[in-house]
């Protein structure tokens, strides 16, 4: 029995010892091995080494993969124009030299996040205080990003590397801060409300420019369809009265006999009217007595 128990515990220690000796690299990290508080090797390739059992060495990992660094605060910034505005912004980066990051920064990517977010605001602030809004907002926008990120590459590959790698700088959204911001809306919407009542002011002035025009025209249409109405009126009236004159022009008693009957319909406008004359002295009875045609029969 003391037998087995040694055995079965010297496969355990041997166990442990082994454990302590071995180690796995990921292909998503580096692999730094310290040997008394020193930087005795960074393995870069993934797999399955060896290394003295602790205290003699130790091993720490760090990421490789690229990682995102986003703004963590909300403090203004001024612009050219003093106006304060507030940015959000990310930083993609990643640790390309394990031993000079381990050296300059510190041992996890914590510690590089928090100085790289200093190192990227402060280089933002002095881009924006060069920048006016308008060149933050749209026109200048990819230029401040553009400078900061080689603000901050100038600054991570100094005298003393950080051994980290920049790939990009973005900003995500650029507003007032939140005491002007209702004030900008207000003028917004007060310039909205101008143009829009002088687009109204035009219209109507259009609208009866237009009426006026159409009001112009029809009274020149009617004016014409007048006149010319007039005119073939009086045509009609000239061709009427040639007609008939010509006509009577033929029989001269029948035409004063025609008028006579026309003046007398005239001047009876009932049925109960009735008109005392003196035969001797009517002309329209004259007519009937110098007619052949109104003489009566003899018996």
């Amino acid at each position: 029995m003391n037998r087995l128990g040694f055995i079965f515990s010297s496969l355990l220690v041997a166990l442990a010892l082994a454990s302590s000796m071995l180690f796995v690299v990921d292909q998503r990290q580096f692999g730094v091995v310290y040997a008394l508080g020193q930087i005795k090797e960074v393995i870069t390739e993934p797999g399955l080494n060896f290394k003295l059992p602790p205290p003699f060495q130790n091993v720490s990992y760090i990421d490789k993969r690229l990682l995102t660094l986003e703004t963590s605060d909300t403090e203004p910034m001024l612009t050219a124009e003093k106006q304060r505005v507030v940015i959000d912004w990310y930083v993609r980066w990643r640790i390309s030299e394990p031993t000079q990051y381990i050296r300059n920064v510190g041992l996890t990517e914590a510690d590089g996040a928090n100085q790289l977010n200093r190192v990227v605001r402060n280089a933002f602030q002095e881009e924006i205080n060069k920048r006016t809004v308008k060149e933050l907002l749209s026109t200048k926008r990819e230029a401040i990003t553009a400078d900061v990120k080689a603000e901050v590459l100038d600054k991570v590959k100094g005298t003393k590397p950080w051994g980290v790698d920049v790939v990009d700088v973005r900003i995500t959204r650029a507003d007032y801060v939140d005491a002007i911001t209702e004030s900008v809306y207000r003028r917004m919407e007060a310039e909205r409300k101008r143009v829009a009542n002088e687009l109204r002011s035009t219209g109507a002035a259009e609208g009866e420019k237009i009426r006026a025009d159409a009001d112009r025209q029809r009274e020149v249409t009617v004016a014409n369809a007048y006149r010319d109405a007039q005119k073939f009126k009086g045509e009609g009236d000239a061709e009427a009265a040639r007609i008939y004159a010509e006509a009577f022009g033929r029989d001269p008693q029948f035409a004063q006999f025609y008028r006579s009957l026309d003046a007398y319909k005239a001047s009876f406008n009932k049925k109960s009217d009735v008109m005392v004359v003196d035969p001797s002295a009517s002309e329209f009875f004259k007519v009937f007595r110098g007619s052949t045609a109104l003489t009566p029969p003899k018996k």
